[in-house]
């Protein structure tokens, strides 16, 4: 790996680590655990848009094991990882099946997607169905918070845009 990416990789986590971080510090928006708008999710489709999936599983990896240290705790990091990969990969698929296009599109799958995959966990954490009970809210709302990364990215990304992602 060059440093020229290195560096744009490190510039990209920095960013995804510090809108964590700015996002931690918000009041829940809902009175339902486990929702919030996902703001650092920008930087993974920025990644996906124009990087490969290495570059967004490097710097969500990095993002999420770095959070975990600073702002978390070690059972979160099961969570996050779920979530993550869960989103980076269904993000990937909806990605390349639009032809990069349509971010809002990915965001929502991306969302939804982030949301199972912790529900997935806290499920076979705690082996009580009752987690299940959040399903519809979950559901709903990954795809709006999604939808809204997806958005906020389709704006963003050409200012972000990096050279040193040229294939």
């Amino acid at each position: 790996m060059s440093i020229k990416k290195l560096t744009t990789l490190a510039l990209f986590t920095t960013l995804s680590l510090g809108i964590y971080a700015v996002e931690s510090a918000i009041p829940p928006l809902v009175p339902i655990p486990g929702i919030k708008l996902g703001l650092a999710n920008i930087i993974t489709l920025i990644l996906l848009q124009y990087g490969t999936l290495k570059d967004a599983a490097l710097v969500l990896t990095a993002r999420i094991l770095l959070s975990t240290l600073l702002f978390g705790q070690l059972l979160s990091l099961a969570y996050s990882l779920a979530g993550g990969v869960f989103s980076l990969l269904v993000m990937f698929l909806i990605s390349r099946l639009l032809h990069k296009k349509m971010a809002f599109l990915t965001g929502a799958a991306g969302g939804l997607a982030h949301n199972m995959g912790q529900l997935l966990v806290a499920f076979f954490l705690t082996a009580t169905p009752g987690v299940l009970t959040y399903l519809p809210f979950l559901i709903l709302s990954g795809i709006i918070t999604g939808f809204f990364t997806g958005l906020v990215t389709a704006f963003l990304a050409p200012a972000l845009h990096h050279p040193g992602f040229q294939r």
